[in-house]
């Protein structure tokens, strides 16, 4: 099966109450771990890929991966979306080069300018039957690339969507309703929450438009403390409960963003592995083949503990 663009999957995930899992990868074994994790359940995937991670691994590394991906995997939907693109000339090549989606996220600038970035994005993805995903309200965190302080944080404004997905054409949105990028996110002590109030009253106002979460991994506790034992430094790590991803499915959201989570899981295994189970190994390919191991299982869980497996293709 080619590479197809995200309309349909999103929208089957909007009538089926489940979201798609939308993974970053940059590397062969985290492109494996993914797959075959994908593969086993029958569940369609986004792979994602940032602006560092094009700028780390280029754009023929990535595209080759995705390629050998649809040829070992045929039979479920693939998307290949940029993720994070910050101007019209990144999505622009990304579109040219073969992404079948792209987000360009103007959520830095006003709320005029942020428009008449999305929509010169859409126009040009939309003559060449690729996707777009805008960017409204600013999540705060860091995390590849995307650094946003507290401060110049603010959720989405129900009263603008309806708004900005008329002027622009965005297939998809992602929303700022209290998840953030990176491991930390949320103050220490503070329960993790979000703002359901802000999306409902979008999926009232929207009914049927798919909406997305970025900053949504939940930050296994298991993964920060083995890398804390072997030698890490990762304090007051916290992330986004997956009770609290479930719900936000059963609603409109239809995208979940998964970097941070596999991230840990890579380098939980790759630590413990390497200073405890086997320190006198040196061939990348014991520690690796761990990595990708890990981030199978990891895929796996998140597939059917949150993204809701059984509405399989």
């Amino acid at each position: 099966m080619p590479l197809v663009n995200t309309k349909k999957m999103l929208k089957e995930a909007y009538r089926g109450r489940y979201a798609v899992g939308a993974f970053n990868f940059s590397s062969m074994e985290t492109m494996q771990g993914i797959i075959e994790a994908c593969s086993k359940l029958r569940s369609p995937v986004i792979l994602q890929v940032s602006k560092s991670a094009i700028k780390y691994s280029g754009y023929t590394y990535l595209l080759k991966l995705v390629e050998a991906a649809t040829i070992n995997c045929p039979y479920i939907p693939i998307a290949l979306h940029l993720d994070h693109g910050d101007s019209f000339e990144i999505c622009k090549n990304c579109i040219d080069q073969g992404f079948t989606s792209v987000m360009i996220d103007g959520s830095d600038l006003g709320y005029k300018e942020n428009i008449a970035l999305t929509k010169s994005v859409v126009k040009y993805a939309h003559s060449k039957e690729v996707t777009v995903e805008g960017e409204l309200g600013r999540i705060f965190g860091i995390e590849d690339g995307v650094k946003v302080k507290k401060e110049d944080s603010f959720y989405t404004n129900p009263e603008e969507i309806e708004d900005f997905v008329k002027k622009t054409g965005v297939d998809s949105l992602a929303i700022a309703i209290g998840t953030s990028h990176g491991v930390c996110k949320f103050a220490n002590k503070q329960k993790p929450k979000l703002r359901f109030d802000i999306l409902e009253e979008i999926g009232r106002i929207l009914p049927e438009f798919p909406i997305v979460l970025h900053g949504s991994s939940s930050v296994n506790q298991e993964f920060v403390r083995i890398i804390n034992k072997y030698g890490g430094k990762i304090p007051n790590a916290v992330g986004v409960p997956e009770y609290i991803l479930r719900k936000a499915t059963s609603m409109s959201v239809c995208k979940i963003n998964i970097d941070s989570d596999i991230r840990l899981a890579v380098t939980a295994s790759i630590r413990r592995y390497l200073a405890h189970d086997h320190p006198a190994d040196f061939d990348p390919r014991g520690y690796m083949s761990v990595a990708r191991e890990s981030i199978l299982n990891l895929v796996t869980h998140k597939i059917k503990a949150v993204l809701r497996s059984e509405n399989k293709i």
